[in-house]
């Protein structure tokens, strides 16, 4: 491994051991949801209406773990925490297999 690729995974790890920020900090100062991370009952609260696009898209996609919480809508703040960093994990080891794979795909066909 290069000296810039173990830059890459340190930076990347140390990023997802901050993603519980995105929870512990809205918590602490009574912040709500994060900026741009509104869902339509939201939104609606802030605009007064939906927007038509959002009406009609916003069922299409419906996240796997929602929140990123895998101990429910309920759970403790500890729960939430291990659940983040472990989303994160997650997501960087998914992106990091479909490079791999694109990379090994494209040097096999000699591009």
């Amino acid at each position: 491994m290069t000296k810039s690729q173990r830059r890459l995974w340190t930076g990347l790890l140390i990023m997802a051991l901050l993603t519980p920020l995105g929870i512990v900090l809205p918590e602490k100062f009574k912040a709500g949801d994060a900026w741009g991370e509104w869902g339509a009952e939201t939104l609606e609260k802030f605009l007064g209406y939906v927007p038509e696009g959002l009406k009609r898209l916003s069922d299409i996609w419906k996240a796997p773990v929602t929140d990123y919480n895998f101990g429910g809508e309920n759970s403790s703040m500890t729960v939430q925490i291990i659940s983040y960093i472990g989303s994160g994990l997650l997501g960087i080891l998914i992106v990091g297999i479909v490079i791999f794979a694109i990379a090994r795909l494209r040097i096999k066909n000699g591009k």
